[in-house]
């Protein structure tokens, strides 16, 4: 069986988290990954002043996963308690459906494909966040998620 291998292109002064290692490059450089590595692109990475909303707070909390792996226990426990809440949160199917991905990925220990699932789902938040609520299926003057007020949920007639 033959793994495939990823290719990379950084900038210079880039930095990239493999297997939490920082690495950052002086030059233009191609990277080829021939097995099966952790990383994280500089570009990619959330700083905890941008974890503002739910999910983005869960995209930092994944994120750490990946950064220092010698927490990825912690924050897999940490997501494992956090993920029912966001479900309960979140009554918009495509939001549901993303959430539902995002654990098989966590329990697969695959994630970077978690945090590209989120990546995904993040404008759709913020549009439910914004007042997007027809086109979201969520009230359109709702506040951000927090500890005091975990639920977005559909109106009801």
């Amino acid at each position: 069986m033959t793994m495939a291998t990823l290719k990379l292109s950084l900038r210079p002064g880039e930095r990239i988290f493999i297997n939490g290692a920082v690495m950052r490059v002086d030059r233009k450089v191609s990277l080829e990954l021939l097995n099966d590595a952790t990383f994280l692109l500089e570009s990619h990475v959330m700083q905890p002043s941008d974890a503002t909303t739910a999910l983005r707070q869960l995209y930092f909390l994944i994120q750490t996963m990946l950064i220092a792996p010698e927490t990825a226990a912690e924050a897999t426990d940490a997501f494992r308690k956090t993920y029912p809440l966001l479900m309960a949160a979140f009554s918009n199917p495509g939001v549901r459906s993303g959430l539902m991905d995002v654990a098989d990925q966590v329990e697969r220990a695959r994630p970077f494909e978690a945090l590209r699932t989120l990546r995904a789902l993040i404008p759709i938040e913020d549009a439910i966040l914004a007042g997007g609520g027809a086109k979201t299926g969520v009230p359109a003057a709702h506040p951000a998620l927090s500890a005091d007020e975990p639920r977005l949920m559909e109106k009801t007639a």
